[in-house]
């Protein structure tokens, strides 16, 4: 059997006070708490943390400290326990017997303390009832096309989430028969499994890029209180439809060469709805025609601009006089090349 060593797992003294120890846990449980880690770094802090809680429930309790002394003062962590010279062996049964063992988070300190420990540390949803924290906030971006902007479509991601394990029920502990309990080898006593969730998220009417929106309840799960928050950064990008240069927003006006030449107003969709944009008589290829206001919000609150570049395109199908005066007029312009 392998024992811990709790005044090693908080690094103090074994003869250290009550205040040296409970600083030396307040310590040591803000540092690896789970919640401050990482994705990478969580399980090992898991770990690290139970066995931080598990020493100092033994070692601030007086009553169990001193149980704890007269029965552990040879033990080494990572060591085989060797009785002194001359001292009885006690069977697993007699020791069982003696200190109530029901199993929990090592053999040992279950054996040693019982159900009524248990009871205490490991209860309920698997958490320390002294140690109700918040759940860390999370950060992430989203990138959303141009048009899905404009037109609000309603996006979906994932993000990385617990639950509860089905295994043991969100317990930690599973019934290994005969009253006896062990750590659920699926969550390693942890109560939850790590998953991905699904959120559908609806663009809000200021949507633009940087604009940082907060989902409650969607960061990490508290240990034993509500979950945190996550701060979603939407990132607005270019697409074939509109090109995005921060406050100022680009877009294709398509119109027929007939219509740019005599002018003609035509209908574009920008954030803010449909607006009508006026060509001017005469207007070439390229032309950039500022509609002011009609782009995404800015930082401050304000408005930023649309620029409608002039494009002309033929229409789909065109009729056998259209195609005649097309074709006289490229005859024209090819004469005209000629004569330069």
């Amino acid at each position: 059997m392998k024992f811990q060593d709790y005044y090693e797992a908080l690094g103090v003294a074994r003869d250290a006070k009550p205040d040296e120890i409970k600083s030396a846990y307040r310590k040591l449980a803000l540092q690896w708490h789970p919640d401050r880690h990482k994705e990478g770094k969580r399980a090992e802090a898991e770990q690290r943390f139970k066995r931080i809680s598990e020493a100092y429930e033994v070692l601030s309790d007086p009553e169990k400290r001193k149980r704890y002394d007269r029965f552990g003062e040879h033990w080494k962590q990572g060591e085989e326990f060797t009785p002194p010279a001359g001292a009885r062996t006690m069977s697993p049964e007699e020791f069982e017997r003696a200190f109530g063992g029901q199993g929990a988070f090592s053999d040992f300190f279950a054996s040693l303390f019982g159900d009524d420990l248990r009871r205490d540390f490991g209860a309920g949803a698997g958490r320390h009832a002294r140690f109700r924290h918040r759940g860390a906030d999370v950060r992430a971006e989203l990138a959303l096309s141009a048009t899905q902007a404009i037109e609000r479509a309603r996006s979906s991601f994932t993000i990385p989430a617990a639950s509860a394990c089905s295994r043991c029920g969100g317990v930690g502990f599973v019934d290994a028969g005969s009253g006896r309990e062990h750590v659920c080898p699926t969550c390693g006593g942890v109560g939850q499994v790590h998953t991905e969730k699904t959120v559908e998220l609806a663009i809000p009417e200021n949507v633009r890029d940087g604009l940082v929106l907060r989902l409650k309840g969607l960061g990490e799960p508290g240990d034993g209180g509500p979950q945190g928050d996550l701060f979603l950064t939407l990132r607005i990008r270019s697409d074939a439809n509109y090109r995005v240069d921060e406050d100022l927003l680009e877009a294709e006006l398509c119109v027929t060469p007939w219509d740019a030449f005599l002018g003609t107003k035509a209908e574009l969709r920008t954030p803010h709805g449909l607006a009508t944009v006026t060509v001017p008589p005469e207007t070439p290829a390229g032309t950039r025609l500022r509609l002011r206001g009609q782009g995404f919000p800015t930082a401050d609150g304000a408005r930023g601009d649309l620029h409608a570049v002039v494009r002309l395109v033929l229409p789909v199908s065109l009729t056998p006089r259209q195609r005649e005066l097309l074709r006289e007029l490229a005859g024209r312009e090819s004469e005209a090349r000629s004569e330069r």
